[in-house]
């Protein structure tokens, strides 16, 4: 999976927007936020690594934990809150199918709550 691959991945979800917050950078360095447009949340950041391509991604704690374990390309967030942030480098024992339920989780963390409606 490519980066635009990736970002257009992340777009696709209901009021999702493209951020570049640390635009100074430039080149493959450049880190590509993506938001909720509601609330302004963060649920991914895509960016390169040592030549790799990463996507750092929200979890649930015990989740980020469980995925550490069960993959080798997924560690604790880089530049973020180990506990619940993982970093995934593309291309590895990740599948593509795992990666986009992480996305999801991710997105589901994030994404406003709806207000239960008075009777």
């Amino acid at each position: 999976m490519t980066r635009s691959m990736l970002i257009d991945l992340c777009l696709s979800f209901p009021a999702v927007y493209e951020d570049y917050p640390f635009d100074k950078m430039t080149g493959p360095a450049v880190w590509a936020v993506m938001r909720h447009r509601t609330n302004k949340k963060t649920f991914a950041m895509i960016y390169e690594r040592d030549g790799k391509l990463c996507i750092n991604l929200k979890a649930d704690p015990l989740e980020a934990d469980f995925l550490r374990q069960a993959f080798a390309d997924v560690t604790p967030g880089y530049h973020m809150n180990k506990t619940h942030w993982n970093t995934i480098i593309l291309g590895g024992d990740v599948s593509t199918d795992n990666l986009k339920q992480m996305i999801t989780q991710s997105y589901d963390l994030i994404k406003p709550k709806t207000k239960a409606r008075r009777r």
